[in-house]
């Protein structure tokens, strides 16, 4: 396999990602004659301070399967989806359809696991399962939802289901 570096910092990256992990820059998308490739994924990384990281935070991992690449997104962060290099780390993934906004929906996971998506006053709206999303207001997403941006960018919801920690299910005795 060949070494890839980014254009930006020339840091080593590889052929399936979005972004470079290193400097955050938009990566070009190789064309692959093999419809067998893997489809790349884009991790957020966490914005909170480590101290906040231990403990109370989620460990689920929202992943939405979009036909360009995998984005997924670990509670307590957020995403922005749109064809803005400048404003969204998975710009490039939308680069080919014009009627994605270039600020289209942000994506959201809390810290508890729950995932929601909110239209960002696109023009050709935001949809969750067939249902626009009206601007400016989350939306619950679940495990198996569709979200479709603009017309034809749609996305399978892979949230994995919560499962309670034992330790809170024993009665005091």
């Amino acid at each position: 396999m060949a070494t890839l570096t980014c254009p930006n910092c020339a840091a080593r990256v590889m052929p399936e990602d979005l972004i470079c992990f290193k400097c955050g820059a938009n990566l070009p998308r190789l064309r692959s004659s093999s419809d067998d490739a893997p489809a790349p994924t884009t991790v957020m990384q966490e914005y909170l301070r480590p101290e906040h990281r231990a403990g109370r935070i989620s460990p689920a991992v929202l992943r939405l399967a979009f036909p360009t690449g995998n984005v997924e997104v670990p509670a307590g962060t957020s995403l922005l989806l749109g064809r803005d290099p400048a404003e969204s780390l998975v710009a490039a993934a939308f680069a080919a359809y014009e009627n994605v906004s270039r600020r289209h929906a942000t994506v959201m996971m809390d810290d508890d696991g729950h995932a929601s998506i909110r239209d960002e006053n696109s023009t050709n709206g935001t949809f969750v399962n067939g249902d626009r999303v009206l601007p400016g207001i989350a939306v619950r997403l679940a495990d198996g939802d569709v979200v479709r941006l603009a017309a034809d960018v749609s996305a399978d919801v892979l949230l994995p289901r919560q499962t309670p920690d034992p330790a809170s299910l024993s009665r005091p005795e």
